[in-house]
């Protein structure tokens, strides 16, 4: 579902794959960055290092960080 219609949609198409793939690359990272910074201002503060980054994980990717042998 979306409210936005076929020809606007079309035009935000257009114009990202105008963008060179590095561009477009960069475009992700910086919302991939942008997301993880989110996630981690969410989680309580008084958490260790290492328990932020397994429920980073966990948040990110939707499963438990798996276990190191």
């Amino acid at each position: 579902m979306t409210d936005t219609s076929p020809e606007i949609a079309e035009m935000v198409r257009a114009r990202l794959m105008a963008r060179s793939g590095a561009e477009r690359f960069r475009m992700g990272v910086d919302m991939f960055e942008a997301a993880r910074r989110m996630v981690l201002a969410s989680l309580p503060a008084d958490l260790t290092e290492t328990e932020r980054k397994r429920r980073l994980f966990e948040r990110l990717y939707g499963m438990p960080l798996p276990a190191t042998p």
